[in-house]
């Protein structure tokens, strides 16, 4: 393909792909705002019937009010006319008296130990029913029987007197009645005088919005369904696929409050539902129903006089689709026009632009061969002829660089040559390792030190790393791989006849241009010697700290000892037990008992599970331990402790150990009282640990020899506490680093390695 071609093609595809991204922009910003404006009416739509429903409902109230004052008259004629125990009336007087009344039936409810029923009745249906499961009737009752004014916002309350709101009749389901209940605590009973007509039936039907949601449809034909949702009954275990619902048929805890649910989904709409009233704002669903994509909106209504509830919105999603067909039809054509004039004058445009670049390629292809004249002639000025005044630029220094490399060639081969020798040279075995384990190349020193010629090394791969550390060796590879820098390691290695050696090892990886691992480079040094004179130099230094344990024991438990034999003398001599004497001999025996025991930790420490702990509930657990030692001494802790918990991978009764050790030095440094300080903080990846005193502190002399063992200014002190703490914390990969001024206190700087990341037990 030439290059105007392609110049054209380069044209003509990025227009089109231009006017691709324009028409899909185009699309998704139609779909949106149709889809947006869509929302909002159903928004729109909702709302109104909500504001329907709510005027309706005002209207509903005051008729409700109405009938309310007149059971209310009813009911107190009613009180006047019957004996005040439920059980001298009968249900024959009841009849009588609500058609004397004017109303259609009249009951009498009693309050049992757990229930309120009903009595006596004029209704014998009524007779028995249970009113416990009715929710806020049952506890309108209630208030009624213990004298208060009922607070029940449904309904209508006036004194001794509650009314609640139009609803299904429980006994006679078919009808929907008004009731009234009074109780002015002069009898045993509530009266319930009720009325039971169609009339009001057929009001509460015409006060339902249904009518309202029908024009609604009717007047946008894309609008599928409107739903009145009850959110505390809608989605029960009861609610059937239409909305109905068995368990729930009165008015007031019906699934669907008015319209239809036909293109529903109960488990879907029920968490919209759920949604919609917690965010107090509405949700939309993009979903199918019925075979048909649709749009639901839920609009949570807040009604400041009722229960709050939902309108479910259902939109046909045909109506935005048939506009985006529209649109992305006209686009399409509109596109399709400007593609061909864009072809056409891309093709041209590429034949202006291409005919200097053809000049430049056939001298290019001259100078391959080897033709560097004649040079190009330039008559433009813009970028192409910039080129070509570069590629005559190249060509008259073509040469000149070819010689150049010949140069360059044969020093790098004497630089090769040199660098040989040198590696040759070297005492130090270096071999180099392919990615795929092959050694590719050996020094002299190699075959001296692992007994394989370069030859045989080349032709097979020498088994030098022992199976001990081949996880050790894998590790560092891989580690190397990923960019890290490591320092030599000393490990062990198999010779050629099955021998081990202990060496050196330093590896470095090799990257090819765009830096991918290409080799590595191994350079091994023997360490048997130099390991064998350093066993040599820890053996003597072992001695001499054996020999100065053995003096300062000898020195410690002499003195112990010399007391004994005095006080054992002096017993015999007299043969009398003395009690005080006992003691100070159990005290000495204790005392050479601490000098073993502290001998034993620092000589031979016991086994030790390390655990992830958090050093501030340590610390809190030791202050607790000493607390009364403190104060016997008028001494207070002022501990501070991190926010963040400070965990460390630990001994726990090591730790404490070490704190109490550090502690007890501190209060016995203190005779005349003071405060310690404990501060815990977490620098950078340690837990840090300052504990400080007011105490006599140390003599200058003294610090530079702290931790040696029997070296105290303390009385009974054997200046191995100090001594066992160090070794505990070298043991956890901490430090311990002590500062003291002589009569002005001592503090003592503690830092652990802080596990992050990881949850203490």
């Amino acid at each position: 393909m030439s290059i105007k071609t392609k110049l054209s093609a380069i044209i003509f595809g990025s227009v089109s792909l231009i006017l691709a991204l324009n028409l899909t922009l185009n699309l998704y910003t139609t779909r949106n705002n149709l889809r947006t404006e869509s929302v909002n009416n159903m928004k729109m739509t909702a709302r109104q019937i909500a504001v329907a429903v709510e005027q309706s409902s005002y209207s509903s109230n005051y008729v409700q009010q109405q009938i309310a004052q007149n059971l209310h008259l009813a009911a107190v004629l009613a009180s006047q006319e019957l004996d005040p125990d439920y059980r001298n009336v009968s249900n024959e007087q009841l009849r009588n008296l609500a058609a004397k009344l004017g109303v259609s039936n009249i009951s009498l409810l009693v309050k049992t130990d757990d229930d309120i029923i009903v009595a006596k009745s004029s209704d014998p249906k009524e007779l028995g029913l249970s009113t416990k499961g009715w929710g806020y009737w049952y506890v309108a009752f209630l208030e009624l029987f213990a004298g208060q004014r009922v607070s029940v916002k449904q309904g209508q309350t006036l004194d001794h007197f509650w009314s609640g709101p139009f609803e299904y009749s429980t006994s006679n389901p078919k009808f929907i009645e008004k009731w009234g209940y009074y109780y002015d605590s002069s009898t045993n009973y509530i009266i319930d005088p009720y009325i039971r007509s169609t009339t009001i039936s057929d009001y509460v039907k015409i006060m339902n919005p249904d009518e309202i949601v029908q024009q609604s449809k009717d007047v946008n034909p894309g609008l599928l369904e409107i739903t009145g949702i009850n959110p505390r009954t809608f989605g029960s275990p009861t609610m059937k696929a239409d909305g109905t619902d068995p368990s729930n048929e009165k008015l007031r805890n019906r699934p669907v409050k008015y319209g239809t649910y036909i293109f529903g989904n109960p488990d879907e709409d029920k968490s919209a539902v759920i949604t919609a009233q917690a965010r107090q704002e509405p949700v939309t669903l993009d979903t199918e129903a019925l075979g048909k994509r649709v749009l639901k909106t839920f609009i949570p209504i807040q009604q400041p006089w009722a229960d709050d509830y939902v309108i479910s919105v259902v939109m046909d999603y045909a109506v935005i689709s048939t506009v985006i067909r529209d649109e992305l039809i006209n686009n399409i054509t509109t596109s399709l026009l400007l593609l061909i004039l864009f072809l056409i004058l891309s093709y041209v445009l590429a034949g202006v632009v291409t005919r200097p670049i053809q000049d430049i390629l056939a001298k290019v292809n001259d100078v391959a061969k080897g033709i560097f004249e004649p040079p190009l002639h330039v008559k433009n000025r813009d970028e192409l002829g910039q080129l070509a005044h570069r590629v005559n630029a190249m060509t008259s220094h073509l040469l000149q660089h070819t010689n150049r490399l010949n140069q360059t060639l044969e020093e790098n081969r004497a630089v090769k040559e040199h660098l040989e020798s040198v590696i040759n040279g070297t005492s130090d075995a270096i071999h180099t390792v392919d990615m795929e384990g092959r050694i590719t190349s050996t020094n002299k020193a190699f075959e001296k030190l692992y007994g394989w010629s370069a030859d045989d090394a080349l032709k097979k791969t020498p088994y030098l790393v022992p199976a001990t550390v081949q996880k050790q060796e894998e590790a560092r590879l891989r580690e190397l791989k990923e960019g890290a820098v490591l320092p030599p390691v000393e490990t062990i290695r198999l010779k050629r006849d099955g021998s081990i050696i202990e060496v050196s090892v330093s590896t470095s990886i090799i990257r090819d241009e765009e830096g991918k691992p290409k080799a590595f480079v191994h350079v091994s040094r023997d360490m048997t010697e130099r390991n064998r004179i350093e066993e040599l130099l820890r053996r003597s230094e072992k001695l001499t700290t054996v020999g100065q344990l053995a003096a300062g024991v000898a020195h410690e438990i002499r003195n112990p000892l010399t007391t004994l034999r005095g006080f054992l003398q002096l017993q015999r001599e007299k043969q009398l037990l003395i009690p005080l004497h006992v003691d100070l001999m159990l005290s000495e025996l204790d005392r050479i008992n601490m000098i073993v025991s502290e001998f034993l930790i620092l000589a031979k420490p016991q086994a030790v599970h390390f655990q992830l702990r958090d050093v501030r509930h340590i610390l809190q657990d030791v202050i607790s331990l000493l607390s009364s030692q403190s104060h016997l001494f008028g001494i207070e802790f002022e501990a501070q402790y991190s926010e963040a918990p400070a965990t460390v991978h630990c001994e726990e009764n090591q730790l404490k150990q070490v704190f109490i050790n550090i502690l007890k030095n501190a209060i016995e440094a203190m005779p005349e009282g003071g405060t310690i300080k404990v501060a815990q903080d977490i620098d950078d990846s340690s837990a840090v640990i300052v504990i400080s005193d007011e105490g006599v502190g140390i003599p200058e002399d003294m610090l530079p020899k702290l931790g040696e063992p029997f070296l105290t200014n303390k009385e009974t002190g054997t200046g191995l506490g100090l001594m066992v703490s160090q070794r505990i914390i070298e043991a956890h990969k901490g430090s311990l680093e002590i500062k003291s001024e002589y009569q002005q206190g001592t503090e003592v700087t503690i830092k652990l390695p802080s596990a992050a990341g990881t949850e203490a037990v």
